[in-house]
């Protein structure tokens, strides 16, 4: 007997048909954002298909869940800002009204009105993005660019292991799968002794990440507690924090990341909820120093999600030859965890609020093919990698297309995923 609130049991199958390696059967349930006509709408993804949650909400299928106009907005900050009171109970009406021998309502109607395939939709951000946080937490990563920046040095800062460190980002460039990536300009100064000068990046690089997504926010002055995390984060998603290694290298000191980062971020259309993400739940590696007590967490806060960054060369797609993974990691192993991140985001009082976005940082592991960026994976350029048709890359070229993976699978629940973040690089405006 499958428990009427278990929505990630791995018995539970939809009367919408879903191939086994879908990222998207009844246990997963994600939310987005598409275009339909000439109106944005939310959507839950269920095998090929969105559930068109606008419709569903008119036809008075969560009348008694929630207000219909947090399902009929255009982006999902209402429904964040409702909170865990109705996410839950939203998640298992959906749950019950796709699933076999649930709620029939959906199922005995004119299904089609309210279905659409995601091959014939445009995906958009699915919400309002008030402002950006990249963090810094993956100790490989840390420790790579302390090798590789500081050879002669500690590999971690002094600051590193007491608390989660990260930058502000720019929201107003965050972009969605699929979009375009212009190869931004900037200050370069390479070698070191000659004078800078301006122009197109030449290490243009990649940063696989996920992020997660604030639902209520805060009030000014009032930190979130590790312990409310849960009712704070919706959920996740794939985040590439494309990055200019070049210009990033001559402006981060002494404020940090600025035009180097700020030109692009992709995020992937789905974000999956922390309930469908609940059986890959996991313990994080142990913290040395024991974190200061507004940071200590007394559950797991880890999530054991797989993680790939595939390329694609232009001379590759003209070939016909398939993309190729270059890297494959894993989330599970990251140091600062979300629920971290979150209460030192917010430890000195500042306001997040609905729909904010904060990513992990890049995240690598410790074996050979598990970095998540190319400056890691070649060394700064110093190791290229040998691509399958005999190209090399140190950095990204132009014509390039990266795409970035998610999922989560284990003995005993069934596979979700995150669906992709792609992005091809353009050629620098002139």
């Amino acid at each position: 007997m499958i428990a009427p609130d278990d929505t990630t049991d791995p018995r539970l199958e939809s009367w919408i048909s879903v191939s086994p390696e879908s990222d998207f059967p009844i246990q997963n349930l994600p939310f987005g954002v598409f275009e339909r006509g000439d109106s944005q709408r939310l959507g839950v993804a269920i095998g090929e298909r969105i559930l068109d949650l606008s419709k569903a909400a008119q036809a008075g299928f969560f009348d008694d869940v929630c207000e219909r106009e947090l399902l009929q907005a255009p982006v999902l900050n209402p429904l964040l800002a409702a909170g865990r009171q109705t996410w839950a109970p939203l998640r298992e009406r959906l749950s019950q009204l796709l699933r076999i021998g649930g709620d029939s309502r959906l199922r005995d109607a004119n299904v089609e009105r309210f279905l659409c395939r995601q091959a014939a939709v445009e995906m958009r951000l699915p919400m309002e993005v008030g402002d950006y946080v990249d963090f810094y937490s993956s100790i490989e990563h840390a420790t790579n660019l302390g090798r590789l920046f500081r050879p002669n040095a500690e590999a971690l800062l002094p600051n590193w292991r007491w608390l989660p460190v990260a930058y502000h980002g720019r929201s107003s460039t965050i972009v969605i799968d699929g979009t375009p990536i212009r190869r931004p300009c900037g200050q370069r100064k390479m070698p070191a002794d000659a004078a800078p000068e301006f122009g197109p990046s030449r290490r243009l690089d990649i940063e696989l990440e996920t992020g997660f997504v604030e639902g209520p926010g805060n009030e000014l002055g009032m930190p979130i507690a590790v312990a409310d995390a849960r009712e704070h984060i919706f959920g996740l998603l794939l985040v590439n924090d494309w990055s200019a290694r070049d210009i990033q290298a001559w402006e981060y000191q002494p404020l940090g990341p600025f035009l180097g980062k700020s030109f692009a971020t992709t995020v992937s259309p789905w974000i999956v909820t922390l309930d469908a993400l609940e059986p890959f739940r996991v313990q994080g590696p142990p913290q040395e120093p024991p974190p200061l007590s507004y940071l200590r967490v007394d559950e797991p806060w880890a999530y054991a999600i797989s993680l790939a960054f595939d390329l694609q060369t232009q001379q590759m797609e003209e070939r016909g030859i398939a993309p190729q993974t270059i890297s494959q990691t894993s989330f599970a192993g990251m140091y600062w965890n979300v629920a971290q991140q979150l209460a030192h985001a917010t430890a000195n009082g500042a306001v997040t609020r609905p729909g904010d976005l904060f990513a992990s940082g890049t995240i690598s592991g410790s074996e050979p093919g598990s970095q998540g960026s190319l400056i890691e994976l070649t060394w700064n350029g110093e190791r290229p990698i040998t691509l399958t048709d005999g190209e090399s890359r140190r950095f990204l070229e132009d014509g390039d297309e990266v795409t970035l993976r998610g999922w989560c699978e284990k003995a005993g629940a069934r596979r979700i995923g995150f669906g992709c973040a792609r992005g091809r690089i353009e050629p620098a405006n002139a």
